[in-house]
């Protein structure tokens, strides 16, 4: 099951000079699975890791689970604004170099503080969201932006489904822990695949387009402000979405689906007595199954009213969390975990689109770069949130908590979307 993001062009899609075709925006996907299928297949095995590194009862695993999500988020706009100055293919190549280091020290780690360390530079060296997204948006705009960056939430979501299962499957052979090792030959890989790849550069773009380079990181550096970027494109979108506005819905939009994950199996069991390890699997995966079927469609539907498809996302959202609170059967069960897929398809894809129609006029490393600490943000928080209320409440209260988020999101994203129309029809 894939995601076709990019359908066959046709010659008003094509490429421009400067830009990348199809072929090279694929080979870019499979490298951002291959760096998310390794990044995301191991740590799930934590607790099975951490007996073997001096901590019996695994209780630090909770912990190093956020260790490389903070320190990624702690790196993004350095990454980001480095690209922007030496050039994205570099920092790209840096990131899954970074990525490789890291997993071979983790899986030589002999010790919880080396174990530890690893980790650390996993998140601060690794950062493949932002470098990932920085190369693409240098040369791709508009459509054929939004559809590949949501080639690479569909590489994501379908190593997040993958990768746990094919690490549990080597199990009997291979310890986790040393499975680090293996892992580590995947951003090599992908490496040597991104060596191929050309330097992105702006469609359309000529020789002075060193010489904006710094008028466009003044502007965005006035966006992030709160300014209005005076160097903006004259056919700049009437209705473009600030970017206080984007981070505030990136951020809420993470944090209403991620406060679910860490308890889900926990909560499925209390309310599935009996059920089977692959079960819970197969419903934690069904979100992203989702996506993977119906991305493209949804891009095509909602390319034009992203705001409105983000506002109907925090509201399918917070009907599947809601759901979660009161199924007890494992058809509810199901239904309730595809109406959240529903909402993680919509709010995805136009959080695609908004971030590409974001770009316009922007240094793309510096707008990722800062994208993705909002994100990780997003996702500390939900994690930490999550923690707080399970042990004090039980595994019903993420949910809830992440209903309440997603509601008053959805709200706040409704009335941006009626704002944007009237903009649209005074204009």
């Amino acid at each position: 099951m894939t995601v076709d993001a990019l359908p066959r062009q046709s010659e008003r899609d094509a490429a421009p000079p400067g830009g990348i075709g199809r072929r090279q925006v694929h080979a870019v996907a499979a490298c951002y699975f291959v760096a998310s299928f390794a990044a995301l297949g191991l740590p799930p095995y934590l607790t099975a890791i951490l007996p073997g590194l001096g901590d019996p009862q695994g209780r630090w695993a909770g912990v190093l689970y956020i260790v490389p999500t903070v320190f990624s988020a702690l790196g993004a706009p350095l990454w980001g604004r480095l690209a922007d100055r030496y050039g994205r293919k570099r920092l790209l190549l840096r990131a899954q170099l970074g990525l490789a280091v890291s997993f071979l020290l983790a899986g030589a780690a002999d010790s919880l503080p080396a174990f530890t360390l690893a980790l650390v530079l996993q998140g601060f060296l690794g950062g493949t969201f932002a470098a990932t997204n920085g190369y693409l948006a240098a040369a791709l705009d508009g459509a054929r932006l939004s559809r590949a960056l949501t080639l690479m939430q569909g590489s994501a979501r379908a190593a997040l489904v993958a990768a746990p299962i094919l690490v549990g499957a080597l199990s009997p052979w291979i310890d986790p822990h040393r499975q680090y090792l293996l892992m580590a030959v995947l951003p090599l890989a992908a490496a040597v695949l991104l060596s191929l790849l050309p330097e992105p550069g702006r469609p359309g773009a000529g020789t002075t387009a060193e010489a904006g380079a710094t008028a466009v990181a003044e502007a965005a550096a006035g966006a992030l402000a709160g300014a209005t970027p005076t160097g903006a494109p004259a056919d700049e979108p009437i209705g473009r979405t600030p970017l206080r506005v984007l981070y505030g819905l990136e951020f809420a939009f993470v944090f209403a689906t991620i406060i679910s994950f860490p308890y889900l199996i926990a909560l499925a069991e209390e309310r599935l007595p009996g059920v089977s390890g692959t079960t819970t699997g197969v419903l934690f995966a069904l979100p992203h199954l989702c996506y993977l079927a119906f991305a493209a469609r949804t891009h095509t539907a909602f390319l034009q009213r992203p705001h409105t498809g983000i506002a109907l996302g925090f509201g399918f959202v917070a009907l599947g969390l809601a759901g979660h609170s009161v199924a007890d059967s494992l058809p509810a069960f199901a239904a309730v975990r595809l109406l959240l897929g529903a909402g993680l398809t919509l709010g995805l894809v136009c959080l695609s689109v908004l971030a590409a129609e974001a770009c316009r006029g922007r240094a793309p490393g510096r707008l990722f770069g800062s994208l993705e600490f909002v994100s990780k943000g997003g996702a500390v928080a939900a994690g930490a949130v999550a923690a707080l209320v399970n042990g004090r409440f039980g595994a019903t209260s993420p949910v809830l908590v992440g209903t309440a988020a997603a509601l008053l999101a959805a709200v706040a994203a409704a009335a941006l979307s009626s704002h944007s129309r009237q903009r649209w029809s005074r204009s």
